[in-house]
């Protein structure tokens, strides 16, 4: 992928990027100068401090950062007390800069926040999983500027790919292993890097909490909304090119766009291609934050913020995208590798004068490939190519009845077309989700080659999807059924069923 390199920017007083206006990156004399000694804090005391100021992953999910804490606290307790710390500085969506910006700019203060919660926990090891030459290098050079430190600080290099950002495949890369899903529900606080209770979290989640132990929580809530408190690094794709924004919490999401130089357009993607679409108008009620993204049809995510402007149609861009993203699957799960360019090439289809059979299609196929994955990679494409025709209906109308809208597609969300081609790699199946108590067949995705001899061989629990593909993962086996599905496990020739009680 192109290193593209975002100019960076404040809305009110920075912290995170504070200094940055005299230097282009804190050396860690100047991280001290500026922000002070890192204070040393408790396990309890680093929860509290999460706790108090709402600390949530900003890679996506936003899942509270005290909870993760308490849980990997919680797993080592029942162990030997070891346990890891690692960062997910992999950034393969071209939409989201802020955390190269930030490991580029400010390294020393994700890994402050690291740190503290390594040694707060009593682990050994910090690892920060990176996937660009210049934050690599970046984020050695700030590791030599500390000296021998303990916790160990680490890196690992791993593919730029969309995937390696889930946190089994990031785990799986700095481990040496293919950097792909495995599709285990085993959580990394439980079981993660090396088998340790891993407290994973995203780039900027450390640096904020760098932010915070020296700031303490009432201080810490000083701005923003008293919600959401703090400062969120927002990633402004526009026509001034990308930039990394620290605001605020509470900011208009159009003030935004206006110091940027943008407008809302015909609509402002966020949270990124998982994301969803906000209309003009919803943008101009949107303010910066989780609730308000999420009460007018979008979601913060990670940050992304993606304005389009009249001039370039939207079927086409959502096409560019949806290509994209299918180019992108780890190449592992059929309903991935096969349905997500299948779903590309509805979409083309419809936008070519398919008329409404094209886009029924479109939708048939949304469904077949959500849920069926060994990683949200499916459900987070057709959710965003959900919201693009919920968002643009009269286009895609337009061009599934004449082939146009007329408008050309200039390609203005930013993409990488240079990704490698799909790895496909057999790892270990998915503990499944059925009823207590009855026997299940299960589906292993990251096995399954689409043979289709388990429907033939049992079609009283197995039904194949219009991709065919089975089309659950998991089906309850009747009692008068088991020996039909103890055979087709022997006769699957990717060995991807098995029974499970």
């Amino acid at each position: 992928m192109a290193e593209v390199t975002p100019s960076v920017m404040s809305i009110g007083p920075p912290r995170l990027l504070a200094g940055l206006d005299e230097v282009s990156r804190m050396d860690r004399v100047r991280h001290l100068t500026v922000h002070g000694s890192l204070p040393e804090l408790r396990a309890n005391e680093v929860v509290e401090l999460a706790e108090n100021i709402d600390l949530r992953g900003r890679g996506g999910a936003g899942f509270p950062f005290a909870r993760k804490m308490q849980a990997v606290i919680k797993s080592a307790g029942k162990r030997d007390g070891r346990c890891t710390v690692v960062v997910n500085a992999s950034e393969g969506e071209p939409s989201c800069l802020k955390d190269t910006a930030l490991l580029l700019h400010v390294p020393h203060l994700v890994l402050d926040g690291a740190a503290l919660a390594a040694r707060a926990l009593g682990a050994e090891d910090v690892w920060l999983g990176v996937t660009r030459d210049d934050v690599e290098r970046s984020v050695r050079d700030a590791i030599a500027e500390r000296g021998r430190t303990m916790p160990r600080l680490n890196v690992a290099r791993l593919p730029e790919r969309f995937v390696t950002g889930e946190g089994s495949a990031l785990i799986n890369g700095i481990a040496q292993a293919p950097a792909l899903p495995n599709g285990r529900r085993i959580r990394s606080s439980d079981s993660g890097l090396g088998g340790l209770p891993t407290l994973l979290s995203n780039t900027e989640t450390w640096a904020q909490l760098g932010v915070a132990a020296r700031l303490g929580a009432l201080e810490f809530r000083s701005v923003g909304l008293p919600t959401e408190p703090g400062t969120i690094m927002l990633t402004v794709s526009g026509g001034s090119g990308p930039r990394v924004v620290e605001t605020p919490s509470g900011v208009p999401l159009t003030y935004i766009l206006q110091v940027c130089g943008d407008t809302p357009g015909q609509g402002v993607l966020v949270g990124g291609y998982h994301g969803g679409w906000l209309s003009p108008q919803a943008a101009w009620n949107t303010v910066i934050s989780r609730e308000s993204m999420k009460a007018n049809g979008g979601s913060l995510g990670a940050g992304a913020v993606m304005p389009l402007p009249e001039t370039t149609c939207p079927v086409g861009e959502t096409i560019l995208v949806a290509r994209w993203m299918a180019d992108e699957t780890a190449g592992q799960c059929g309903p991935c590798f096969m349905g997500l360019p299948g779903l590309a090439d509805d979409l083309e289809r419809a936008s070519k004068g398919g008329g409404e059979a094209a886009l029924t299609a479109i939708r048939d196929r949304m469904d077949a490939v959500t849920g069926r994955g060994a990683c949200s990679h499916p459900d987070g494409t057709s959710r965003f190519v959900a919201s693009a025709m919920n968002a643009f209906t009269e286009h895609f109308a337009l061009h599934a009845r004449s082939g146009d809208c007329g408008l050309p597609t200039l390609g203005v969300l930013p993409l990488d077309n240079e990704a490698p081609a799909p790895q496909r790699k057999a790892l270990p199946p998915a503990p499944p989700q059925a009823e207590e108590g009855a026997e299940r067949l299960i589906v292993d995705w990251t096995l399954c080659q689409g043979h289709g001899l388990c429907a033939d061989i049992v079609p009283g629990v197995i039904q194949l999807g219009p991709d065919g593909y089975p089309g659950r993962a998991v089906s309850a086996v009747p009692g008068a059924l088991r020996q039909d599905a103890l055979r087709a496990v022997r006769r699957c020739p990717a060995l991807a069923l098995r029974i499970q009680e």
